[in-house]
């Protein structure tokens, strides 16, 4: 990525599932530039599979990122199924998925540059506290 493409946001975001299905959150922490923490979000779902809440996740990002007005972001999730579907290596066949990827894909296209990459769970660490946090708790915390 050249530096007029650097992202304004540096988005983390987890999803998990106790049981899957069962209590599900997610976590979404999102970092500046300059690596300051700009947010840490987290949203407790409900009885949900994994995959619905790492999508969930991935949708509360570019929620959080046109907020802000961000026009160019990096969302990092540990999720490869939800990378690879949302980066078109994987087809989307589950019902709910597909409803989920669509919203995602939708919101994503109102950006000028939205990259979706793949990290180990290890540089995912934020993320995965915040929706443990969010199983825990029983509870959501969506504003700053």
């Amino acid at each position: 990525m050249n530096s007029s493409l650097t992202p304004e946001l540096v988005i983390h975001i987890d999803g998990g599932s106790r049981g899957n299905p069962g209590p599900s959150g997610f976590g979404v922490h999102a970092v500046d530039r300059e690596g300051q923490i700009v947010a840490e979000h987290f949203g407790f779902i409900g009885v949900a599979t994994n995959n619905v809440a790492e999508y969930r996740a991935l949708v509360h990002a570019f929620r959080l990122a046109s907020a802000r007005g961000a026009r160019h972001i990096e969302i990092r999730s540990d999720s490869e199924l939800v990378v690879k579907q949302m980066n078109g290596v994987y087809k989307v066949k589950h019902p709910d998925m597909i409803t989920l990827w669509r919203q995602a894909s939708t919101l994503r296209r109102g950006f000028d540059a939205a990259e979706i990459n793949h990290v180990r769970r290890e540089f995912n660490k934020k993320a995965d506290t915040l929706a443990n946090q969010a199983m825990d708790l029983r509870e959501s915390h969506l504003n700053d």
